[in-house]
């Protein structure tokens, strides 16, 4: 089994808005999942799918090295998920010498890949079925 990590850091895109583009992926086949962001409208959707591409080629290199069999097509979004960044603070002047904070946030985006594994419980339970 392979599994590979792709991160990125301090990425100019809100969490809130990060989150719905890696919420269509989760579970999908990482060639559909790329396949998915390069049509999908929002400006996250770009440097996520840069991070896949990213993890497709980890797997890739870590499966070479530990000299493993793969096949990209069996690869899976294995999990997704994304955290909250630094938040940069701006200020705009307003009326009267006030001044109105900006929040400019920014996220941490990871992604893991992974082959499915050949599950050998999936027998035990059926013996445990047939037992009852």
């Amino acid at each position: 089994m392979v599994e590979s990590i792709a991160r990125v850091r301090h990425i100019r895109v809100t969490p809130q808005k990060a989150r719905r583009v890696v919420a269509l992926i989760k579970g999908k086949q990482a060639e559909e999942a790329l396949a998915i962001l390069k049509f999908a409208p929002q400006s996250a959707s770009e440097p996520i799918y840069k991070l896949v591409a990213s993890a497709i080629a980890n797997a890739r290199v870590k499966a070479d090295k530990d000299g493993e069999y793969l096949d990209e097509q069996d690869l899976y979004v294995a999990n997704a998920y994304v955290d909250e960044g630094t938040t940069l603070k701006r200020f705009q002047p307003r009326a009267q010498g006030r001044a109105f904070q900006i929040k400019k946030r920014t996220s941490h985006i990871t992604v893991v890949l992974s082959t499915p594994e050949v599950a050998e419980a999936a027998p035990a339970a059926t013996t445990k079925k047939a037992s009852k």
